[in-house]
């Protein structure tokens, strides 16, 4: 097991559930619902990314190989793509921050990439 990434998947659960309730609740009737939906969307993708981390990490010592790569970018891409979408969501009120839409597709590369690292490892053991 890493404890890390399985620590790690759970924050970013917990964390989304959280984001999640906030945005059902405080966020409905102050946003567009077009920016609640793509802050919604962040959501998913932070606990799609969570559990991943979670199954993985709790299975490490029987992979054929480390997990650095696949941890690292994940958690760049959750930082960028998700956290990236929280931030757009708030342009209404924020301006400045529609340009956060801007980093989010490195953050969907990011982990594309990372799963991409995984699945060529699992082909080639």
């Amino acid at each position: 097991m890493s404890k890390r990434v399985v620590i790690t998947g759970a924050l970013f659960v917990c964390l989304a559930i959280m984001l999640g309730a906030m945005g059902a609740h405080m966020l409905e009737n102050k946003i567009s619902g077009n920016l609640l939906e793509a802050f919604e969307k962040g959501v998913k993708y932070q606990i799609y990314t969570g559990l991943g981390l979670i199954a993985f990490g709790l299975h490490a010592d029987q992979l054929p190989f480390k997990l650095v790569a696949f941890y690292a970018l994940n958690l760049i891409g959750v930082l960028l793509f998700s956290g990236g979408l929280y931030l757009y969501s708030m342009y209404e009120s924020a301006p400045f921050l529609k340009n956060m839409a801007m980093i989010v597709p490195f953050g969907g590369t990011s982990m594309i990439v990372a799963w991409i690292i995984v699945i060529v490892q699992l082909i080639r053991r």
